[in-house]
């Protein structure tokens, strides 16, 4: 039951976040939304397995891929922070999250590599919640999670050739989408 409350609590958040976003459907933070959803399905349905046998092999996978969801949360969020120039009154659009409205495009660092590090982060996070307790109710809702993903990163490609033109379109040619040199 306990887990049904926090469910509700954590949407209702997201849906806080997320609410010009749930407003826009062909917005990046839409599919995202969803994305954070079933990540937090999945969170609280493998819950019970977090610290259980700490070196089965799931378990060592998943603090593997954990671990691992920080360094592109962190380098991306310190980039478009620091690079992207974010600034409210040339990008007022709602449904961007505050430092989503940056005014130049980031090509440096772990863009070089990658122009989603903050989704790949998600990625990351979901499999490595996914490989807590691996089953086929998890993976109900990993592999959603992974495809709205997928879908947020393509409408934040359509929305940053927008913003920035052919620029954008020569970076996505020079990048992977996810994981560098592969997808």
């Amino acid at each position: 039951m306990w887990k049904i409350v926090a469910f509700a609590v954590i949407s209702g958040i997201l849906v806080y976040i997320s609410r010009a976003s749930l407003r826009a459907p062909r917005s990046h933070g839409f599919y995202r939304f969803f994305a954070w959803e079933f990540i937090a399905a999945i969170l609280l349905l493998n819950i019970d397995a977090w610290f259980l046998d700490p070196f089965d092999w799931h378990q060592v996978i998943s603090w593997l891929l954990l671990f691992a969801s920080l360094i592109p949360l962190g380098l991306g969020i310190h980039l478009l922070r620091t690079k992207g120039k974010p600034n409210q009154d040339q990008r007022p659009e709602p449904e961007l999250l505050g430092f989503e409205k940056t005014t130049t495009l980031v090509t440096s660092g772990v863009y070089r590599y990658i122009r989603h590090p903050l989704y790949s982060s998600l990625l990351l996070l979901s499999w490595g919640i996914y490989f807590k307790d691996p089953s086929w109710i998890g993976l109900l809702f990993a592999a959603p999670a992974t495809l709205f993903l997928v879908a947020t990163a393509k409408a934040d490609e359509t929305e940053c050739v927008q913003t920035f033109g052919t620029d954008y379109q020569s970076y996505m040619k020079q990048t992977k989408m996810f994981i560098p040199y592969i997808f």
